[in-house]
């Protein structure tokens, strides 16, 4: 599935089954709602935290709903978020270019 793709799946499942989009504002907050649930995962999974009694390893599950809020974001403010990646790419490679290769922290050796 593309991204264009991911979009248009989301958008036919609002108009199908969640009656209209919650408003960007709501969809902020959901958003943080959300990072905050894939947090908790990526801090007992890798961090040095452990899972409580009833909590599982669903760290794809996390990052799904993460990308689902952002693509109904992306849906109701008109972004493409295809040719935003492009651009944001394209930016991060003129600009860090040469900077992460010459960083001695990412180093293997450190």
């Amino acid at each position: 599935m593309t991204i264009k793709e991911a979009q248009e799946a989301v958008d036919l499942w609002i108009k199908k089954y969640g009656v209209r989009y919650f408003s960007e504002l709501t969809n902020m907050a959901v958003l943080t709602e959300e990072v905050g649930e894939l947090a908790r995962v990526i801090a007992r999974k890798y961090g040095d935290q452990s899972f409580k009694a009833g909590e599982k390893d669903n760290l794809g599950e996390e990052l799904a709903d993460v990308l689902w809020i952002l693509l109904c974001l992306a849906n109701q403010t008109g972004t493409d978020l295809t040719e935003e990646l492009v651009k944001s790419i394209e930016k991060k490679t003129m600009r860090d270019k040469e900077r992460h290769i010459h960083n001695e922290k990412l180093k293997e050796n450190n």
